[in-house]
């Protein structure tokens, strides 16, 4: 999609579409928010504590900022001290996100979880490996996603209820040009070389990347009586938080404030599109799909195009390989 059509799109969201106040009942569940001790997702998880929820697991990688963040939840919204449990999970770790799968198996149930956590960085660096946007926004999230998929559906199974599973991407995978990808041989070692790396695309890219593979995911995943979970991609839009917290030109960050206040979301605003996406009576329709405006919006041509499903095949074939070298096994869940 060119930035000529993107743009009318982005603003017609952003300026005209009205966020729903509504209120979801979601009594008796325990629901996982990663990333939630700032911006949308604490107030995602104050969202879901004052609707109703028995348990809010704060997934962070700081111990310290999320029991902050659950004691300002707890302030705000009256709720007793076992509403809200603070857990460690770094993305860019994987023994901490296995850690963290095993410590959810030990639940008696969940219902929900926003993958909510990532990042945002004009700053180039590696982890486990790999360029740190890929590591965190698509591998880490992936592998959360897939290893706390048994409990998902055991749930399903136990309590006759339909769980949930969402990603938090980007409507700028509009636009990502994943310039590096345009090469023989391996991705992600295209994506890390820094003779190559467009570091001002790595974000969109990164969501469009995430998108191919939760796609994959619910496919392999597909809705039935022993899977009865729902899995999507849902974009809360451009919104007032802290993703971005590099160090910029004071000039850059003047027009980038003068542009978030134009036209960017409350992280309030922004915490409501994230728990409608992991509403309890949350349409089936929705499952594999990309979510914009509390509705499904469309893939748009880096994922329809024939270009895009090559590229989506080859990324997930190798993603896939990575997922079970890091866990093996984990993709079997599928």
């Amino acid at each position: 999609m060119s930035w000529a059509v993107y743009i009318p799109k982005l603003l017609s969201s952003q300026l005209f579409f009205r966020i729903p106040q509504t209120k979801h009942n979601f009594s008796d569940q325990t629901i996982v928010v990663t990333g939630a001790n700032t911006g949308l997702g604490i107030e995602a998880a104050r969202l879901l504590v004052d609707q109703g929820a028995a348990k809010v697991i704060l997934a962070v990688r700081s111990i310290a900022k999320g029991e902050a963040a659950a004691v300002n939840i707890l302030k705000t919204t009256k709720a007793t001290k076992n509403a809200v449990e603070v857990w460690q999970l770094d993305l860019s770790n994987h023994d901490s996100i296995k850690a963290f799968a095993k410590r959810v198996s030990g639940l008696e149930r969940l219902d929900a979880v926003i993958q909510n956590a990532g990042i945002m960085s004009l700053q180039r660096a590696e982890i486990e490996g790999v360029e740190q946007h890929i590591q965190v926004n698509v591998i880490g999230a992936v592998l959360v996603g897939l290893l706390v998929l048994p409990k998902l559906r055991e749930t399903g199974k136990k309590f006759g209820v339909r769980t949930r599973l969402s990603f938090v991407g980007s409507d700028l995978m509009y636009v990502a040009r994943a310039s590096e990808t345009k090469t023989e041989g391996s991705l992600l070692k295209a994506l890390g070389d820094e003779e190559k790396a467009n570091i001002n695309d790595r974000y969109p890219t990164s969501k469009l990347l995430l998108f191919y593979a939760v796609q994959e995911i619910a496919k392999r995943s597909a809705l039935s009586a022993s899977s009865n979970v729902v899995i999507n991609v849902m974009t809360p839009g451009a919104c007032n938080s802290d993703l971005m917290r590099d160090d910029i030109n004071i000039v850059v960050r003047v027009i980038q404030s003068g542009m978030k206040s134009l036209i960017a979301r409350s992280t309030v605003d922004g915490g409501r599109l994230l728990i409608d996406a992991i509403k309890p009576d949350l349409a089936e329709e929705t499952h594999g799909r990309f979510l914009m405006d509390c509705r499904i919006g469309e893939n748009g041509p880096n994922v329809e195009s024939d270009q895009g499903r090559i590229l989506a095949k080859r990324f997930n074939g190798e993603l896939f390989t990575r997922l079970d070298m890091i866990a093996p096994g984990v993709t079997k869940i599928l």
